[in-house]
């Protein structure tokens, strides 16, 4: 199907921690995503530090893993036509102070390093981070009831 991905969206600790998971999920959904893969965990440095490997040269990297380590984060794939993209607009700007209201980092989120909710930023990047928490066998391939009214005709 053309226009159909799969995404990953983790809760970060803050999120988890203020207990926002549903309401994440509750998003989600209403946007008519199918969840495929659900887990929490508590995240390692290691794979924290390959997850984030682009910004290993940054100064407040090792400051980033020691917060996402801090706490358990709630892992999550969800599937739908263009769901990289709609994500990315759903969860807003990584900053919070750039992020409009109705988004989920923009209603929720406290500052630029508690944002709350991480989303992968590209086909190729969900992809890499989906391979790096789930194995094949985590993802669930199954029919939704709506999925006649979510999929591209």
């Amino acid at each position: 199907m053309s226009g159909w991905q799969r995404t990953l969206i983790a809760v970060k600790p803050d999120g988890v921690q203020r207990r926002l998971v549903g309401q994440i999920i509750q998003r989600f959904e209403q946007r008519g995503f199918k969840l495929v893969g659900l887990k929490m965990v508590q995240a390692s440095h290691g794979i924290l530090s390959e997850h984030y490997g682009e910004l290993r040269t940054k100064p407040f990297f090792q400051s980033l893993l020691t917060y996402m380590s801090s706490g358990p984060v709630v892992v999550m794939v969800w599937e739908g036509h263009n769901v990289v993209q709609a994500s990315r607009k759903m969860v807003g700007q990584t900053n919070p102070a750039e992020a409009p209201a109705g988004t989920i980092r923009g209603d929720f989120s406290v500052h630029v390093s508690r944002n709350v909710v991480h989303a992968s930023d590209s086909q190729e990047g969900a992809q890499k981070e989906i391979q790096l928490w789930f194995q094949g066998k985590d993802l669930l391939d199954w029919d939704c009831c709506d999925q006649i009214y979510t999929i591209e005709v």
